[in-house]
């Protein structure tokens, strides 16, 4: 307990914050020279960028044909919000969460839309019983939680022949986790996350089911112009081929579509959900077997391979939330781990990024200033 050796390797990239993440790796403002900046994105130019970034999209995440994609505003938050005041209120409808965004969502569909929502909720660590869900009804529901370091582990509980629409924050999943497409019916998603682009920009796909519902029924509240996607009973097509509702960053997009190509360069889906595996699991082998420190998710078949969340058990620990940010700010003023400190509503402890930008090297250089830093605190008391 009181070996206070300073490690040797340090994290080349110490950047591990949970969004904006770090960007894909040898990234450089080179990069976006092909920008079309100055240009109205309605121009033919703009509109072939947003088409390019729509395909890629497709083809990295093996999204089906008959699936649309569309490019919306307000990041993922918009992304999510347009579904659920577009498609919810004509059925049952039940709210998961097992983190903070999923809360979020939860306060939406209650106070806001004043659904009568049947509400299921699991602590930080845990997700809900899926197999009590019932799915005729409208679910709503984050895949990955991106503060509480847990995930859905398959869409194994969620049946085929439902009746009821599945509307899933996948902000933190998409390009890192093997999406059951047929199982979703409305996926949402932010540029931010896995791939390391910009914020303010969110995608927002649909399932042929999810359509059907748009041009068939409509909502009791009103809509304001940035959420509307039909128009006369029918889809806006062109939402999903790059006809944006507002104008977007095309600087941005081109960001974006350099992140599409890199993680084609690897691989596709496959060469990301390998990068993430590879790095969550640098984490977990590196805290296995020690006394002081703990995977925030409780079953090891939910656990993220995103968004990592660790927390200090040692019970010579005086206060638990102070001690976690002195070892946060301790990482970051050693410059070896940047913005890792627990969201600020999760269990005190340590959140590191280990998305597909992040290299495994890093992830194993960081471990070792953690248990430093951790001793350094605990010598401090």
């Amino acid at each position: 307990m009181t070996d206070l050796t300073i490690p040797v390797a340090r994290p080349v990239n110490p950047r591990f914050s949970s969004g904006p993440c770090a960007k894909i790796p040898h990234y450089n403002l080179d990069l976006l020279s092909d920008a079309p900046l100055g240009r109205s994105h309605r121009a033919a130019v703009g509109k072939a960028k947003l088409a390019e970034a729509i395909e890629l999209t497709r083809e990295v995440l093996r999204v089906p044909a008959d699936y649309r994609i569309g490019i919306v505003p307000g990041s993922d938050t918009g992304a999510v919000e347009m579904a659920m005041w577009s498609l919810l209120g004509q059925r049952p409808v039940e709210m998961l969460a097992w983190e903070s965004f999923g809360e979020g969502w939860v306060t939406d569909a209650v106070k806001q839309l004043k659904l009568d929502a049947t509400v299921r909720k699991a602590d930080y660590g845990q997700i809900v019983d899926l197999a009590e869900v019932d799915f005729d009804k409208d679910v709503v529901f984050t895949w990955n939680g991106t503060t509480s370091g847990v995930r859905v582990p398959n869409g194994d509980a969620i049946p085929a022949d439902r009746d009821g629409l599945t509307i899933c924050d996948a902000t933190s999943a998409a390009f890192a986790m093997d999406l059951p497409w047929d199982k979703l019916d409305v996926v949402t998603f932010s540029w931010q996350k896995v791939l390391g682009g910009e914020g303010a920009h969110g995608m927002l796909i649909l399932s042929p089911r999810a359509v059907e519902r748009l041009e068939t029924y409509t909502p009791a509240w009103p809509l304001p112009k940035i959420f509307r996607m039909t128009k006369g009973g029918k889809l806006i097509e062109g939402i999903f081929k790059g006809e944006t509702i507002n104008t977007p960053s095309m600087l941005a997009v081109e960001d974006y579509l350099v992140s599409l190509k890199w993680a084609q360069s690897i691989g596709g889906l496959k060469g990301l959900i390998a990068r993430c595996d590879a790095n969550s699991g640098a984490v977990r082998d590196f805290i296995a077997g020690k006394d002081w420190i703990a995977d925030l998710a409780v079953d090891p078949a939910t656990a993220s391979t995103t968004s990592v969340c660790v927390k200090f058990t040692d019970p010579a620990i005086k206060d638990g939330a102070a001690f976690a940010k002195a070892v946060a700010k301790r990482l970051e003023k050693d410059g070896v781990a940047l913005d890792a400190g627990a969201y600020r509503d999760a269990p005190a402890g340590l959140r590191i990024w280990c998305g597909a930008t992040v290299e495994a090297s890093d992830v194993q250089a960081l471990m070792p200033w953690i248990e430093y830093a951790y001793r350094a605190e605990l010598a401090a008391q």
